[in-house]
């Protein structure tokens, strides 16, 4: 029952601030482009994974795309695109297919969503596109790691229960992976980027 209750706060919690900070959004032609190119280039990286001993298996930086249009764009545009990002994968990518209606919410368009977050603090300073970053990853991890232990503790291995379980296989996962992913979005020439796509005062 805790677990239940730590997982709707968290999932509501979420929802209601991100919501909030997406209030008065407006997307023109160039930005709807902008977010589809996101999401196609997004579902794709999603599709190409790397297997762990743990069964778990690492997405090729799937988030970068969204993380930069968070700090080239605007963190709103990639809070939408990670939405409909966590509805493709369901029908586009294997292994995503909720077993419970909860998980969609919880996992599916939290886990996408959240990296809109990387550009939450501003982009003016690689400091804060470090911090929002850590934050988006944050997130992510939190939101694969209740669904594994609400949806998946049946998986669980023997005597590790359910949170010792997610923890595990969901850490192993993505901690490796938004590490790798925060590396190349700092590496970028993001400000060169933001001129390229006329954002150079976002």
């Amino acid at each position: 029952m805790n677990s239940v209750l730590i997982t709707v706060v968290f999932t509501v919690l979420y929802f209601g601030v991100t919501i909030f900070l997406t209030r008065g959004v407006r997307l023109g032609t160039k930005d709807l482009c902008l977010c589809g190119v996101t999401v196609a280039l997004t579902m794709i990286l999603e599709t190409i994974r790397v297997p762990l001993p743990t069964g778990a298996s690492v997405p090729c930086v799937s988030m970068v795309p969204l993380m930069v249009l968070a700090v080239i764009a605007d963190p709103r545009m990639s809070f939408l695109s990670g939405w409909v990002c966590g509805i493709l994968v369901i029908f586009l990518v294997p292994g995503w297919y909720p077993v419970h209606w909860g998980q969609f919410f919880v996992e599916h368009m939290v886990c996408f969503s959240c990296y809109g977050y990387a550009g939450i603090l501003g982009s003016d300073k690689r400091w804060k596109i470090l911090c929002g970053i850590v934050i988006a990853s944050i997130l992510s991890v939190c939101g694969h790691t209740l669904s594994g232990v609400i949806f998946f503790s049946q998986n669980a291995w023997d005597g590790w229960g359910a949170w010792g379980y997610s923890i595990a296989y969901n850490f192993s996962e993505y901690i490796p992976i938004c590490v790798l992913a925060g590396i190349i979005v700092l590496a970028l020439p993001l400000n060169a980027l933001k001129k390229v796509m006329g954002r150079a005062d976002a």
